[in-house]
């Protein structure tokens, strides 16, 4: 089963001038939501997590980014960018049982590189029937992406 990201908002062009309209609507542009559908990001990122995503950030090993996969430019993937390489970004998923990454189809070009994910928000699971479980699941749900350089260093050293 191919991996993809439904991704909901427009994709911010590089080039395109981020002080349009005062900066508001560059800024909102910047932003967009991917909805992860495959477990090869577990479990950093499970099936149904949502991602605020940036367009255009800089990337550093380590980050969380959506990418367009190098053979199908179509479907958009979600990986952990691991290194700099020549021709691009070396990325791999978290989950080593899953192979659909740099290990499969080499460096990414930075030009399929389109956005980094700044925070998840994880579906709640069940109806929250009480104001104590509805807290809980959002003090769960919501949490930033961050790079987590070990686990770059250790994808490295494979």
């Amino acid at each position: 089963m191919p991996e993809r990201v439904h991704e909901r908002g427009p994709e911010r062009e590089r080039g395109d001038d981020p002080e349009e309209d005062g900066g508001r609507r560059g800024l909102l542009r910047a932003f967009g939501l991917a909805e992860v559908y495959n477990p090869s990001m577990v479990p950093t990122l499970r099936p149904g997590d949502q991602l605020v995503v940036q367009y255009g950030a800089a990337v550093r090993p380590g980050d969380v980014v959506v990418l367009r996969h190098p053979f199908r430019q179509d479907l958009l993937i979600v990986k952990r960018a691991v290194e700099r390489r020549d021709g691009g970004w070396w990325v791999q998923g978290d989950n080593p049982y899953v192979e659909n990454d740099s290990r499969e189809f080499g460096t990414v070009p930075d030009e399929l590189v389109i956005a980094r994910a700044w925070v998840r928000v994880r579906p709640p699971h069940g109806v929250q029937r009480s104001p104590r479980a509805a807290l809980s699941w959002v003090l769960s749900a919501v949490r930033p992406v961050r790079a987590d350089r070990s686990l770059a260093r250790r994808l490295r050293a494979r």
